[in-house]
């Protein structure tokens, strides 16, 4: 090691044309939220040139002109997005709830002092956490019945409510593992100096751990929350009527043309952009507001 310092060291004095020698570096991975926050606020209008682009090139190749394109997309984008894309949106919010309040649960279960709860908590998270969410969706959508009789009273179950819950359960194993390593991050110091004060546990946790630790989950929860409303396109797969299942439909009914593949699923594309965006600059301001000092 030495001696290829040395050479490289002499290799930047010399006025001769040579190849210095390649170092590989170690790159930290980087999050969902951050990979889209680091692109350009422009990116946007990027996603959005297919839709603008594309009616020119089917009416270069076939009959259906650019007047019809543009027409049939604006005649069906206040469908879309009222029934679908805001639908999208509340599948998300719903799912992001009910996975954080059962997270919040399992990953406090996962530092239990009962062995076998916390070894419960812990399959139970490793096993809706290393699962593929389409796999997760297939199993609820088979599982769970139509409708529940109750003292002679049916309750319907929608398709809609199963993909909530289905998306619930990968929620619910990554944010107990937020919960799980937040406590576990807090120093022991903390935990010493509270049971030096007579605090039980219980006491502990809830009045000077996990007070600590909101401030760090805030950023991946977030995080969690955009990757969640990315996935909400596959409840399409299942019957769910949203912003995916209502643009076929709305391409079915202006006869099915190939050319309004791009423009329709475009724009569903930009509508997720800009609204995860924002979410993933927020997400990475707060990460570096509640960052640890050391």
């Amino acid at each position: 090691m030495a001696s290829e310092s040395r050479s490289w060291i002499k290799a930047r004095n010399t006025d001769l044309a040579v190849m210095l020698p390649y170092r590989l570096r170690h790159h930290a991975g980087i999050t969902t939220t951050q990979w889209l926050a680091s692109l350009p606020a422009w990116t946007g209008l990027v996603l959005a040139l297919p839709l603008l682009l594309w009616p020119l090139y089917s009416h270069a190749a076939g009959n259906f002109t650019t007047v019809d394109a543009f027409a049939a997309l604006v005649k069906w984008i206040p469908f879309l997005f009222k029934s679908g894309f805001l639908f999208n949106i509340l599948i998300s919010m719903f799912a992001m709830l009910f996975g954080t309040l059962a997270g919040a649960a399992l990953g406090l279960g996962q530092i239990s002092k009962l062995a076998l709860l916390r070894r419960a908590c812990w399959f139970i998270t490793q096993l809706f956490r290393n699962s593929p969410w389409l796999v997760i969706l297939f199993i609820v959508l088979l599982a769970l019945p139509f409708e529940i009789v109750i003292f002679g009273y049916i309750i319907s179950i929608p398709d809609w409510m199963k993909a909530v819950f289905g998306l619930s359960l990968p929620i619910m194993a990554n944010i107990s593992e937020i919960v799980r390593g937040a406590v576990l991050s807090v120093p022991t110091a903390q935990w010493e100096a509270a049971e030096s004060l007579a605090f039980n546990r219980r006491q502990t946790l809830w009045r000077i751990i996990l007070p600590q630790c909101f401030k760090r989950m805030i950023p991946p929860w977030m995080n969690w929350y955009a990757i969640l409303t990315m996935a909400t396109p596959l409840c399409s797969l299942l019957g769910v009527e949203e912003i995916i299942t209502l643009s076929r439909q709305a391409m079915e009914s202006e006869n099915n043309h190939p050319e309004l593949l791009v423009p329709f699923y475009s724009f569903a594309l930009v509508l997720f952009f800009f609204y995860c965006y924002p979410i993933a600059r927020v997400t990475i301001a707060l990460e570096r507001k509640y960052a640890v000092k050391l």
